[in-house]
């Protein structure tokens, strides 16, 4: 956390994340010339931000594009405001997802397990349900397999898809599509891609959410922040994610909601 703070201390860093937060996956060069500073400046700003966690990066071809990363400012509400809130503060960290659209959204977490636990706990139903909204995950994972997504005690199907890559513990492919909702199913096919690396007595995980449509509805993104840190507080503590949502599907007759 003190990363954390430390980095958004500094006013060019948070207009950094402001640049970021208006338009995700954008080069050094493009960053830098909205900034009266050398490209220098601009890289060792961007250096503090990815080693807090708060800016991932992604090569493609020759280009390596930044994105913002939501997650630890998730963690940080989690710790200190969500406890105290009332559940309209959930609602200001889809914000970000509210206001922009993007082809490609890049999460990443630091979660104190080994890959094999991170593996059980992505793929199996009942460990699935306790950190994603209380919905669990159905399939052989095999690869070209067929996966589902549904509440234990709900009639309804929330989201399917196919399992395009399966290698554990280190990376799961799969195509998704949601179908909690007219508007969501409209939306048709994206791809989630897990990654799973090692780190000492820890393991970095990157989820990224791409093939999405310019200005795809920000359901089918928008809850990742909240999902990750519910999977990271159950793997290190035991205990369940208890923010506005984050159990939203524990009860069948809740109101819907997306990723």
């Amino acid at each position: 956390m003190d990363e954390v703070f430390r980095a958004m201390a500094d006013p060019t860093r948070r207009a950094l994340l402001d640049e970021l937060f208006r338009q995700d996956g954008q080069t050094l060069s493009a960053l830098g010339a909205r900034f009266s500073m050398t490209r220098f400046g601009v890289m060792k700003h961007l250096k503090l931000l990815e080693e807090a966690g708060l800016v991932v990066t992604k090569r493609r071809g020759r280009e390596k594009l930044h994105f913002l990363n939501p997650v630890p400012i998730r963690l940080v509400l989690d710790r200190w405001v969500s406890k105290y809130a009332e559940p309209w503060v959930a609602s200001l960290s889809d914000l970000k997802t509210t206001l922009e659209a993007s082809m490609e959204k890049v999460f990443e977490i630091y979660i104190k397990t080994t890959p094999e636990r991170l593996w059980q706990a992505i793929t199996d139903p009942v460990m699935r349900s306790k950190y994603h909204f209380g919905v669990g995950i159905k399939s052989d994972f095999k690869p070209g397999s067929r996966y589902e997504q549904r509440h234990q005690n709900g009639p309804d199907l929330l989201g399917e898809g196919e399992n395009l890559e399966v290698d554990p513990p280190h990376r799961l492919v799969q195509s998704m599509r949601a179908l909690w909702g007219d508007d969501v199913k409209a939306e048709g096919t994206s791809r989630v891609t897990w990654e799973i690396h090692p780190v000492g007595d820890s393991c970095y995980l990157k989820v990224t959410h791409d093939q999405l449509r310019e200005g795809a509805n920000n359901q089918l993104y928008g809850g990742w922040p909240m999902i990750l840190s519910g999977l990271k507080t159950l793997l290190e503590t035991g205990e369940l994610l208890t923010t506005p949502g984050s159990q939203m599907y524990a009860n069948p007759a809740a109101g819907k909601r997306g990723r």
